[in-house]
């Protein structure tokens, strides 16, 4: 009897590990609106509700670019001024949590 226990034990701790990893895994999320005809505000962060401070948000052209770039602020926002050129946003908090934004996808008010 003693023999199984530890088997048994040996498999649900690996059983819940899996399960804390899952519960642990968030998405990126971007979302970004035009405030005028010349001010776009982009907010990051993630699908578990936390913000994304300091994680790098560029404004690219189409040619691959930078044409403004930035990081969130405090509150996990980033203002900037429409480019001229055709453009999208890059939220890039690391490997497999980037978002693209394009331009067409912008909301105008």
């Amino acid at each position: 009897m003693i023999n199984l226990i530890r088997p048994l034990s040996a498999a649900m701790l690996l059983l819940c590990a899996g399960f804390s990893t899952s519960a642990l895994a968030h998405n990126p999320m971007c979302e970004c609106k035009a405030i005028d005809a010349e001010q776009i505000k982009c907010t990051g962060g993630f699908s578990d509700g936390s913000g994304a401070p300091g994680v790098t948000l560029d404004v690219i052209g189409y040619d691959e670019t930078i044409l403004v770039p930035g990081k969130l602020g405090a509150d996990s926002t980033l203002t900037f001024k429409k480019p001229g050129a055709e453009f999208y946003v890059l939220f890039d908090a690391g490997p497999g949590h980037v978002v693209e934004i394009d331009q067409a996808d912008i909301e105008t008010p």
